[in-house]
């Protein structure tokens, strides 16, 4: 498909998209805002700020729509945001934004749930209010954009729509105005994009500093967490299609300003081709900017807003989707050693484990991002016929990498994805693209879309952080974007306050391909990288990765003979990979967490600590009425100088107990409760 295919397609499916879905308008909704009615129209050069509030009236939002556009939001009744200004400058010298007049505004509310096979919540529901406005520039050309604004009690999104008019048939962007004036200086996690300019793999740390640590040449990746004195706010984007990435700098402040607050402005990643930032047609909407806004960042971690705001699932038959468990060969715990012989091992490993899947990573069609690689031969040490054969006997599929360029070379994945199909293969994994641009994002798109016609699912590495595609086009169920257990190869940055930065912080955008599961387990003092690779944290803080992270398609990292058999491998062979519900119980950034997740009639508990050894009271009350039987992984009473060491209980439990979590130095508790009523 052609650039210019590409983006009539995607212009008009958002546009109808978002003028067919179902809104349900309330009175009782609409009662809340004096005043208000579901339309207005005519001309409004002056007059009060237009206010949209959450369902609960926690958060408000007011957007001022004549001269310069701005919004402030306001949540537990304290300023969050300041007037902001919004807006778009194009290429031709029009700067949505600068100088408007209401031309229409409209309200409507909804309430609604959707079904979620492969997140943290089966049932999601989707409960806004939302604002939309129509705008006209006071300028020579006149011409007209929509703004919309959709609260939610999780927080609010907001996205820009330039409908097609005379004159503006395509567009090029050159900025995004949007800001965000932050009511103070205040504390936050960032990930600062040292490598320079908007490329890479977005593998960071989200390390604590203050707002006005931000400066204008700044390049901060999403999301952006922040700590306000009465709620924590995460800032990040949603339903990412046909438009660059969007990134976070500060404004530059002038000299002797009082302002005590600090305003943060949005950065697009810029074309490949330099010629501006996003290229389309209208009709067209950028994405949706979003504030998750939660009193505890627990809250945050429990949201579903960014898949809220994503566009609703496009595929007709989702059942060949399956999450599951993968093995994974020798990338992790020593040379890459491509050879019929160490797939087997790998795929028995799959097997005796009940997991679906085993990745057949790099090296499988030999030199890979070459003029000559072809993702459609096999390399010679490799009898992919014998692997495809032992595989099957074992009941295990296998996926495939592909370096992305080998991919995208005259189109070679539209013959591979057949052939991939004809030989059964379950999905791929596709790597270095290192990069959230517009050509980026429709290629990650066009590829997603290109797998679901043979079935095939996907897991992007070298890949930017997710923004809801995973809803969209859900065969498309993980990707990087995250400093994982690989980094311990090579590095001692994939720290216990790392791990327990990720759920606030990455975790917040969508799922994680961190690869959890090494099981040659170390304290922090006593690590180093080596090969085989060791980790960071105790036995049982490894076991926790598996209920706190997000990952429909989970790759366990580690070597055949370090897992099999070993304390802790049978919890492996019972957790899943998607949740019916998702609670936190217990938290604090980087320092400690516990989270229990449902799927069918067993909750799964997970606990991480830092450094630091807790002793964490849990109240048992998300469990249902009777008697609960439960089984406990847990860190041993020398588990600060033996990590590996691990110690299982068994007990019955009720609803009104109390289970004291005792956690070693970066260690950490899982726990599995099942009903005995349903034994």
């Amino acid at each position: 498909m052609n650039k210019h295919s590409i983006f009539i397609r995607r212009s008009v499916l958002a546009f109808f998209h978002r003028s067919i879905h179902p809104v349900t308008v309330t009175a009782a909704c609409l009662g809340l805002l004096p005043g208000c009615t579901t339309s207005h129209s005519g001309s409004t050069s002056n007059g009060p700020p237009l206010v949209l509030r959450s369902p609960d009236s926690r958060i408000e939002v007011k957007v001022q729509a004549h001269g310069a556009l701005t919004c402030a939001v306001t949540a537990e009744g304290r300023p969050l945001l300041n007037a902001s200004k919004l807006g778009l400058k194009l290429r031709d010298g029009t700067e949505f934004g600068r100088d408007v007049e209401l031309v229409e505004a409209s309200r409507a509310a909804a309430d609604t749930t959707w079904e979620n096979r492969f997140g943290k919540h089966r049932k999601v529901r989707d409960q806004h209010r939302e604002l939309r406005l129509v705008l006209r520039e006071k300028s020579s050309t006149g011409r007209r954009f929509e703004v919309i604004f959709r609260a939610f009690n999780d927080g609010i999104g907001f996205r820009y729509s330039l409908p097609a008019q005379a004159g503006m048939e395509t567009i090029v962007v050159d900025q995004e105005l949007t800001e965000f004036a932050f009511a103070g200086n205040h504390a936050c996690f960032a990930a600062e994009h040292d490598k320079g300019g908007f490329k890479g793999s977005q593998e960071w740390e989200f390390k604590p500093r203050h707002l006005a640590d931000i400066n204008a040449s700044s390049i901060i990746g999403l999301p952006l967490l922040i700590q306000t004195p009465n709620v924590w706010v995460a800032l990040t984007e949603s339903d990412l299609l046909d438009w660059a990435g969007m990134w976070i700098g500060g404004q530059a402040v002038a000299p002797g300003s009082t302002n005590s607050g600090v305003t943060l402005v949005a950065k697009l990643a810029p074309r490949r081709e330099g010629d501006g930032l996003v290229m389309a047609t209208t009709p067209h909407q950028s994405p949706w900017r979003v504030l998750m806004i939660g009193r505890e960042p627990g809250r945050l971690i429990e949201s579903d807003l960014v898949l809220n705001l994503a566009s609703p699932c496009e595929l007709a038959d989702t059942s060949w989707i399956k999450p599951g468990m993968m093995a994974w060969d020798h990338w992790w715990s020593g040379d890459v050693k491509m050879d019929t012989a160490a797939l087997k091992e790998y795929i028995q490993l799959a097997a005796d484990m009940g997991w679906p899947y085993q990745l057949v990573d790099w090296q499988w069609y030999g030199e890979f991002n070459k003029p000559t690689s072809d993702i459609t031969k096999v390399n010679p040490a490799v009898d992919l016929n014998e692997v495809r054969r032992f595989a099957r006997e074992k009941g295990v599929r296998l996926w495939l990498w592909l370096y992305w360029t080998d991919a995208d070379r005259r189109d070679a994945y539209e013959q591979a994805f057949a052939l991939y199909e004809q030989w059964g293969i379950a999905g791929v994994k596709i790597d270095f693209m290192d990069s959230d641009d517009q050509f980026m994002v429709n290629w990650y798109e066009k590829l997603t879309r290109a797998a679901a016609k043979h079935h095939l699912m996907i897991n992007f590495h070298g890949a930017y952080k997710p923004t809801g595609l995973n809803r969209t086009l859900p065969n498309q169920l993980t990707r990087e974007g995250v400093l994982g257990n690989e980094y311990n190869k090579w590095s001692t940055r994939v720290t216990p306050e790392h791990k327990l930065t990720l759920p606030f912080t990455r975790f917040l955008a969508g799922p994680a391909d961190f690869t959890p599961g090494g099981f040659l387990n170390r304290q922090p003092a006593q690590f180093k990288p080596q090969n085989p690779a060791l980790v960071q944290g105790t036995r049982a803080a490894e076991l926790a990765l598996f209920v706190v992270y997000d990952s429909p398609v989970c790759c366990v990292c580690d070597h055949p003979d370090h897992i099999r058999n070993q304390p802790g491998a049978d919890f492996l062979k019972l957790v899943p990979t998607v949740w019916d519900d998702t609670r936190v119980l217990d938290g604090a950034v980087a320092q400690h967490l516990v989270m229990v997740r449902r799927s069918a009639n067993q909750w799964f508990l997970g606990a991480l600590t830092d450094r630091e050894a807790r002793e964490i009271p849990i109240k048992l009350d998300f469990l249902g009425s009777g008697r609960w039987k439960v089984k406990v992984w847990k860190d041993a009473a020398d588990s600060d100088q033996n990590p590996e060491h691990l110690q299982t209980e068994e007990r019955e439990v009720t609803a009104a107990d109390t289970l004291l979590l005792k956690l070693a130095p970066s260690g950490g508790t899982v726990a599995i409760f099942q009903d005995s009523i349903h034994q």
